[in-house]
């Protein structure tokens, strides 16, 4: 095969982001780390440097952990832990993996990193079984709209590869995962150190009869995840050339945030509500005849229809809720605690406007699960039900339903700071 097709290739494979979580010490630096080094995706050199740096420790093996642990120096050195980014590739898929930290004090952190993420790995210690951390990591997995969970029952050479111990721990996650908006949940006995089950079955475990991590990773469907029946396409910005070749082109250029768009369907542009047929899709490789999510495009409109960033382009008989009221989860991200009344810049798709809140409903207990009625201080890393009003009208869909016009962000107006993420309810 030539370099170039090989190359085309790769580009063309579907991508898998996932986001690992767990408590601390439950092997997600070792699991991370034995998947990059089975899948033989780790240069040279870079093994090399953990050779040498696991001789220093001591211990005998090469410890994988050290493939991710640069976030240790950060935690050394008190710099806050952010997500870390990997990025790794078999012949069947491209993969991108948020590592998050798993501390409750880092909540902010792992909704960043699992925001944008197709599955989540929860790491399992076969010691312990389901703990708090496991509880927050599967609640939050779960208001982000993951539709994918794997729990990894990690250590398991440490219980002597006892099927018992793993039948016992899945039905305490069955019975707590039952309770949440998680469509798809798998088990998978491993040990993360010595590579059972991650890349390679296990022989120690011959009674466990599904996937490895790996296969799971490579074969999970994705592709009806995205929202494939609202039409939704805010506009970023529109393409006038003004030069004489493309006199007369004014094209509406954005990325595809639900459903798919076909030459010759009739469209709606809001707020407006006027109604066009698109007369030509364009991409940066030329004209094609469907776009969808997360597809980059031009809409061309038949006919000269004013419209401007943040409008969005919908299906006329399949429109989102346009409102001025809504009501979200919001992940708190600020030091400032979230002031009722107070007054806040939004972003939502390409959509800029002004807020003020309006209500706190209540705050979640993210260990328990329970509402908290009576308390609404909504400081960093607390998640809560609240009510805001928009300066002009938003379109919006449920997050469940589609996880690009149910989100948002809140900007502190002084600072220009991020200081809340929200799920529109």
């Amino acid at each position: 095969m030539s370099e170039s097709n090989s190359t085309a290739g790769y580009l063309d494979m579907e991508l898998l982001r996932f986001t690992t979580a767990g408590s601390v010490d439950d092997g997600k630096s070792t699991l991370i780390g034995r998947l990059l080094y089975d899948s033989k995706a780790i240069f040279q050199d870079q093994m090399e440097a953990v050779e040498k740096a696991s001789k220093k420790i001591g211990g005998g093996e090469v410890n994988l952990a050290l493939l991710t642990d640069g976030l240790r120096s950060e935690r050394e050195q008190g710099i806050t832990i952010d997500v870390a980014y990997r990025y790794f590739a078999t012949p069947k898929r491209k993969f991108i993996i948020a590592d998050t930290p798993g501390h409750i004090q880092y909540t902010r952190n792992m909704v960043t990193g699992a925001s944008t993420a197709n599955l989540a790995i929860i790491l399992v210690d076969a010691r312990h079984g389901l703990v708090e951390q496991t509880s927050r990591h599967s609640f939050i997995a779960s208001l982000l709209g993951i539709k994918h969970v794997v729990y990894c029952i990690n250590k398991m050479d440490l219980v002597d590869y006892s099927q018992e111990v793993f039948d016992k721990i899945k039905s305490q996650l069955d019975d707590f995962s039952s309770k949440l908006e998680i469509s798809d949940v798998r088990y998978i006995p491993m040990s993360a150190l010595l590579g059972d089950n991650v890349v390679d079955r296990s022989k120690k475990m011959d009674w466990y009869q599904g996937s490895t991590l790996l296969y799971t990773l490579e074969t999970v469907h994705i592709a009806s995840d995205s929202n494939h029946v609202d039409c939704r396409f805010p506009v970023q910005t529109v393409i006038r050339p003004q030069t004489t070749e493309y006199h007369d082109y004014r094209g509406y250029a954005g990325r595809v945030a639900g459903g798919i768009f076909k030459k010759g369907d009739e469209v709606a542009v809001l707020p407006s509500g006027f109604t066009s047929k698109i007369a030509k899709i364009d991409t940066y490789d030329g004209e094609i005849n469907e776009a969808f999510p997360p597809m980059s495009c031009t809409i061309l409109l038949e006919d000269d229809i004013d419209v401007s960033r943040g409008d969005m382009i919908v299906r006329v008989n399949n429109q989102p809720d346009v409102s001025q009221d809504h009501e979200m989860m919001i992940c708190w991200m600020s030091q400032k605690p979230i002031q009722l009344n107070g007054k806040y810049s939004i972003k939502h798709t390409s959509r800029d406007a002004r807020c003020i809140v309006k209500d706190i409903k209540y705050k979640v207990d993210i260990n328990s699960l329970h509402r908290l009625e009576d308390d609404k201080d909504i400081k960093m890393n607390d998640i809560a039900r609240i009510s805001i009003r928009t300066t002009v009208p938003l379109f919006t869909d449920r997050y469940q339903r589609n996880r690009n016009t149910g989100s948002i962000i809140l900007i502190d107006e002084a600072t220009n700071e991020t200081v809340g993420a929200g799920m529109i309810l």
